[in-house]
């Protein structure tokens, strides 16, 4: 598949919520965005209630808040629609929204106003999916959930060292990856058809609509903490590994990471927790 096209599924479903008319049609009608469920007793209340609640459980986790979070700054990369978007601009200052589609971040405007601090939103979009348009140093911490792993490797790695970029000297970062599993041999390969399909016009918005087809787009890359801490090892300090308590097997080409077993994380994910050097 050549570079970029892991773009093409979020192309489509940005197209497909800007067309909606607001975002409680979005959470409504694309089963990709909260439950995997459609239709009326899909809420956008219950999506954003669902962000209220992980947002903060990652956040006194990672040990990322403090007293004095209403001066400082969060960067989220991967804000999608703003299930968890409007949690940040209730506790932090300053919120910069950062995602690939601009329909996405339009309609996370929208999500904020409603249940969130729209005065403390800035959204920032990554038209080329692994630069950030803001200026070094900005932000106390970086976020990410659920993003990476639906990027080139190349650019998640360009991500990374993005969120480092962006973040003062002793600021943190979490960023959030997915585990390998002997099911990639099969989702791989049918994420990467299944993206091809998405690229016929006719197709793909019918497509993007339905959660296995969009689910399976989605899933592009595999990545092991040795492949995140290697390019920016120099770059920090206290890092930490997070897992599932059901994960078992050894962490190797980590170097001193400290590595942490918790049942809150997915099985199927990994967390990168750490401080940029000062």
């Amino acid at each position: 598949m050549p570079r970029g096209s892991q773009f093409i599924p979020w192309r489509v479903a940005g197209r497909l919520t800007d067309q909606q008319r607001s975002a409680d049609d979005v959470v409504q009608t694309t089963g990709w965005v909260f439950n995997n469920e459609t239709g009326e007793g899909v809420t956008l209340a219950a999506f954003v209630e669902s962000g209220d609640e992980e947002a903060p459980r990652y956040l006194e986790l990672f040990g990322l808040d403090r007293d004095d979070d209403a001066q400082r700054t969060l960067v989220e990369i991967g804000s999608g629609i703003g299930r968890m978007t409007c949690a940040f601009t209730r506790r932090y200052g300053t919120v910069y929204a950062c995602d690939l589609d601009a329909g996405f971040l339009e309609r996370c405007r929208e999500v904020v106003s409603r249940f969130g601090r729209i005065d403390r939103l800035r959204t920032v979009p990554v038209p080329d999916g692994r630069t950030l348009d803001l200026p070094d140093d900005v932000a106390d911490v970086a976020f990410s959930y659920i993003t990476l792993q639906h990027c080139d490797r190349r650019d998640a790695i360009s991500l990374v060292r993005e969120a480092l970029r962006v973040v003062r000297p002793g600021g943190m970062v979490a960023l959030n990856f997915r585990s390998r599993s002997f099911s990639d041999i099969v989702l791989l390969p049918l994420g990467a058809m299944m993206r091809l399909l998405f690229n016929v016009p006719a197709i793909g918005s019918w497509l993007s609509r339905r959660r296995l087809p969009t689910r399976l787009a989605w899933q592009v890359n595999r990545m092991d903490p040795h492949h995140v801490l290697q390019p920016i090892a120099d770059d920090v300090v206290d890092v930490t590994i997070w897992r599932n308590t059901k994960r078992t097997a050894p962490v190797w080409g980590a170097g001193s990471a400290e590595l942490r077993n918790v049942g809150v994380v997915n099985r199927a994910h990994w967390w990168f927790v750490a401080t940029k050097s000062s």
